[in-house]
C-alpha cells in the first residue's frame, strides 16, 4: 500500500497521513485533494519529518486521497521556502502554503462565489444610504464587501437591500477570469503637482527602459492615485504592471483601490 503525508491548506493542523489509491502516484510535491472530516481540502504531499510531524498512523486508519491534481508538483526549493517562512514568522505551515498555491486548483475553491446585482425593484423603505448605494451600483455586480466599498456605505446597507429584494444573488465560478481593466475608467481629478508627477511616470513607462523613480509625499497626498496613472499607461500599451506593497496590512486597501480605479464596470 502506498501512503502519503499531506500538508493541508488549513492553519489548524499539521501534516496528516493518507492512503494513495491503487493505480495512482503521489510523489513529493504533488498537489492533492484529501478528505478532512466531511470536507474536501487541497494540500501538498510533504516529507515525513517536516514540521515535527507525529509518528505515522496505522494503515488501517488511513483514508484515501480523493484526487491527485494534474498540475506540476511543488519543487523542493519552494517546499523549503514554505518551511523557512513558517518557522521564521511563527506562522502555521498550512497558511504559508495557501499563499504559495492558487486556490482555483482545489476542489474547495471551486464552489461558486455569491455576488449581487440590482433587480430594478426598490425597497418599501428608502434611506439616503440605500439611494446612494443603488445609484452607485447601477448595473455593476460584486460581493457584499465590494459593493459596499464602491458605494461607500456599510455592508449592513447592502445586506438590507438584498433582504428587501433590491439586490439578487448571482453565482460566479471562482475560475472565471476578471474582466479586462479599463485604464480610462473614472479618471481622477489630479492637482497640478500630481499631474506633473503622473506625467513623469507615464513617460517612464513609454520609454520601456528600466528606471527607478521615488514619489515623495505625506500620507493622504494622493501618491497611490499617481501610481495608478502609471499602471493605466502600462495597460494602455498592452503591458502588465506589478504592484508591491511594503506591508501585508496594506494589501486589501490597495486591491480595493485598484479594483475601483481600473475596471470595465463589473466587479468580478
Amino acid at each position: 500500500m502506498t501512503r502519503a503525508r499531506v500538508l493541508l491548506l488549513t492553519a489548524a493542523l499539521g501534516p496528516l497521513d493518507y492512503r494513495v489509491p491503487q493505480g495512482s502516484e503521489a510523489p513529493l510535491g504533488s498537489v492533492v485533494i484529501a478528505p478532512l472530516g466531511p470536507r474536501r481540502m487541497g494540500g501538498v504531499v510533504w516529507e515525513d519529518k517536516s514540521f515535527g510531524a507525529p509518528e505515522a498512523v496505522g494503515d488501517n486508519r488511513l483514508r484515501n486521497l480523493y484526487e491527485v491534481v494534474a498540475v506540476p508538483p511543488i519543487a523542493a526549493p519552494l517546499r523549503r521556502l514554505v518551511e523557512w517562512t513558517s518557522d521564521y514568522y511563527l506562522a502555521p505551515p498550512g497558511s504559508v502554503l495557501r499563499m504559495v498555491l492558487p486556490g482555483v486548483a482545489f476542489a474547495d475553491a471551486k464552489r461558486p462565489i455569491v455576488e449581487y446585482r440590482a433587480t430594478g425593484e426598490l425597497p418599501a423603505r428608502m434611506t439616503p444610504q440605500r439611494t446612494v448605494a443603488l445609484e452607485t451600483i447601477g448595473e455593476r455586480q460584486g460581493t457584499v464587501r465590494e459593493l459596499a466599498a464602491l458605494a461607500e456605505v456599510s455592508e449592513a446597507v447592502i445586506r438590507g437591500l438584498v433582504q428587501n429584494g433590491a439586490l439578487e444573488a448571482v453565482s460566479v465560478s471562482a475560475d472565471q477570469l476578471d474582466p479586462a481593466p479599463d485604464p480610462a475608467f473614472a479618471p481622477p481629478d489630479l492637482s497640478a503637482e500630481q499631474t506633473a508627477a503622473a506625467a513623469q511616470l507615464r513617460d517612464a513607462v513609454a520609454t520601456e527602459k528600466f528606471e527607478t523613480l521615488l514619489l515623495d509625499g505625506v500620507t493622504g497626498s494622493g501618491k497611490t492615485e499617481v501610481y495608478m496613472e502609471a499602471i493605466a499607461a502600462a495597460i494602455d500599451a498592452g503591458k502588465q504592471a506589478l504592484v508591491l506593497t511594503p506591508e501585508i496590512a496594506l494589501t486589501e486597501p490597495m486591491l480595493t483601490c485598484c479594483t475601483l480605479r481600473l475596471r470595465t464596470g463589473g466587479l468580478a
